[in-house]
């Protein structure tokens, strides 16, 4: 019985199925530039990340001197990092290898079909001349100042938050500071037996990552090695203003918030939302010094505790929007760590992971700001 997909071979008929022949083709006549859709995703964020660039190149030129061989362009590398945050890529080998045969990524970071890929090796050294230049936080200021001059950002209403960023380091490394490395079997990772010790960090340090603490979020919580990141965000759109990041010592919290409120431009009053970490009576009474409203959570009171905010904040009506908003904070949180690939860090050293931090927080606001900018901003 003939298949309802046999064709007729009569005169002027060709078989349905199509050819499987695999010659490589020479030569292509369609360009990248043609090859992407022209409501594909990456086109609004690459509109965005270019005119972040522009205004970055002065800084980029004083990194570099005026003879000597090409290194990889600043503009393009910085599109790789971005890259790599969008699509969760684990490492720069494997961003370098998505980026020999992913013509998508070509058109994004700036090179030709036939141009050649840098080695990883290449890449990450390049990467730290730009740690040199601080870089991240210029890049990070030039969004935020795409945002502002679109009248995105709010200039009088604030969150505050930190998060624990894991380190790239095991518990083995925890190691007492006044203690030679272990010298028995196993290799580079000798068992290490440290139940029952009491291990501190006045006393022990990582030396995988000697920037690293030892951190637990709560009471009865598991203690991991890490640093804390910190964020200040705005009430109007939920883009982030300020990052940094601090070594996890307990404190670090709020010592962030009062560092970032400092850096914001204007001396007007502020609002600021916080949970109720930040629930302190010499955190709020900092606040009120620096003509901040505090929007703190109130604390639970306890027989030997009581919060530091009362009937004087949160009888009024913004109190109670400021704590619907400070919410948004979350979100940057979950991309970061989720989408971003902050949730176990890759990179070690208390200046390199505050560089990785700044610029996911940068690309964070771009994603945001592709949904909140007309289509042809």
């Amino acid at each position: 019985m003939r298949s309802y997909y046999d064709a007729p071979t009569d005169e002027g008929s060709v078989p349905m199925r199509g050819s499987d022949d695999q010659s490589g083709a020479m030569f292509s006549y369609v360009s990248l530039e043609a090859r992407v859709p022209q409501d594909h995703p990456l086109r609004a964020v690459r509109r965005i990340t270019d005119q972040a660039l522009a205004r970055l190149s002065p800084q980029f030129g004083a990194l570099y001197i005026d003879f000597g061989r090409p290194s990889v362009p600043p503009e393009q590398l910085l599109r790789a990092l971005l890259l790599q945050a969008l699509y969760t890529i684990r490492s720069e080998r494997q961003l370098m290898e998505q980026l020999d045969y992913n013509l998508l990524f070509r058109w994004f970071v700036g090179l030709g079909m036939d141009d050649r890929v840098w080695s990883p090796t290449t890449f990450t050294k390049n990467r730290d001349r730009l740690l040199r230049g601080d870089i991240a936080q210029a890049f990070f200021e030039a969004v935020r100042w795409h945002a502002d001059t679109a009248q995105l950002l709010s200039d009088d209403h604030f969150t505050v938050d930190g998060t624990l960023l894991e380190a790239w380091a095991s518990h083995k490394s925890f190691r007492p500071k006044d203690e030679e490395p272990p010298s028995g079997p196993g290799g580079g990772n000798p068992s290490v037996d440290f139940r029952g010790q009491p291990r501190t960090n006045d006393t022990h340090r990582s030396t995988t990552d000697p920037d690293a603490r030892l951190y637990k979020k709560a009471s009865g919580r598991e203690a991991h090695l890490g640093y804390l990141g910190h964020v200040l965000i705005e009430h109007r759109s939920g883009l982030i203003v300020q990052a940094t990041v601090t070594p996890a010592d307990g404190h670090g919290e709020r010592d962030a918030a009062l560092t970032m409120l400092e850096r914001l431009s204007g001396r007007h009053r502020v609002t600021l939302a916080a949970d109720k970490a930040y629930d302190s009576r010499d955190f709020v009474a900092n606040l009120r010094a620096m003509r901040v409203t505090p929007h703190v959570a109130q604390y639970a009171a306890t027989p030997h505790r009581r919060s530091a905010i009362d009937a004087r904040t949160t009888r009024h009506r913004g109190y109670a929007l400021s704590q619907q908003k400070r919410k948004l904070v979350e979100q940057g949180f979950g991309w970061m760590k989720t989408v971003g690939g902050l949730r176990k860090l890759r990179h070690r050293g208390g200046p390199l992971v505050t560089w990785i931090f700044t610029f996911t927080a940068a690309a964070y606001n771009i994603v945001r700001l592709r949904r909140l900018l007309p289509a042809t901003a």
